[in-house]
């Protein structure tokens, strides 16, 4: 007796059943990603904060705060901080978010510099509390050093709200 095996069949077969399997172990596997976005009332509350904490240091300031896609969430300006703390900050936060990490702590990447909207100036943190990274906040106008001490006072005003938030 001689058998003989449509190949076409059997392809197709083994088509189906490779395919079938991959849809079951797809089906076990997260198929969205969840993050979680600050509300327009933290994130004014961080900048406000920031812009408060420089100011009692006597320095006229801008803070911007993003989310973690660097889109602006929030913007305070100080009426007599200089006209470049505009931009500045949000090109620092922009840079915070973007590398979740300090700009002081990437201010000597020169290889970043080319990146579009990267500012490598010291004076941007990241928004991350609770191993949840939110996005970033920066401040312009005083020296670059007390920007960050400034964008992190942002920071720490919502830190707590944000951990029990979770």
């Amino acid at each position: 007796m001689v058998f003989s095996v449509n190949t076409d069949k059997t392809s197709a077969f083994l088509l189906l059943l490779t395919l079938s399997f991959t849809e079951a172990t797809r089906a076990e596997e997260p198929v969205t990603v969840s993050s979680k976005t600050l509300t327009s009332r933290v994130a004014n509350t961080i900048a406000v904060a920031a812009v408060q904490a420089c100011d009692k240091r006597g320095f006229k300031v801008a803070a911007a705060v993003v989310g973690r896609e660097g889109n602006l969430l929030a913007f305070l300006r100080n009426p007599l901080a200089g006209p470049h703390t505009i931009l500045v900050s949000q090109r620092k936060a922009y840079t915070a978010a973007s590398l979740q990490t300090s700009t002081s702590q990437m201010a000597a990447r020169a290889d970043l510099s080319f990146a579009p909207g990267i500012l490598l100036i010291v004076g941007g943190v990241p928004i991350s509390v609770g191993g949840e990274f939110y996005g970033g906040v920066a401040v312009a106008g005083a020296d670059p050093e007390v920007d960050e001490v400034c964008a992190q006072a942002g920071v720490d005003a919502v830190a707590e709200s944000l951990e029990f938030a979770q």
